[in-house]
């Protein structure tokens, strides 16, 4: 979560490294993005079953070969 926040913020600020007089303020915003972020995903529901991936997978090869089938 924290990296994911901490790239939000270098995006946002166009800082990849902020310079010293900055760092304070852009760790503030890495952990208030990081804290927004888990927030919704606590409180995000569902009621769609959870998918496996390797079902997901296989379903992804046979449209693949269907649809480039020579």
């Amino acid at each position: 979560m924290r990296s994911a926040a901490t790239q939000y913020v270098r995006k946002l600020s166009g800082f990849a490294k902020p310079s010293q007089a900055n760092a304070d303020a852009f760790e503030r915003a890495v952990d208030a993005v990081a804290a927004a972020s888990q927030q919704l995903l606590d409180e995000l529901v569902t009621a769609a079953p959870a998918r496996d991936r390797e079902v997901e997978a296989a379903k992804a090869r046979a449209r693949a070969a269907e649809r480039f089938a020579a």
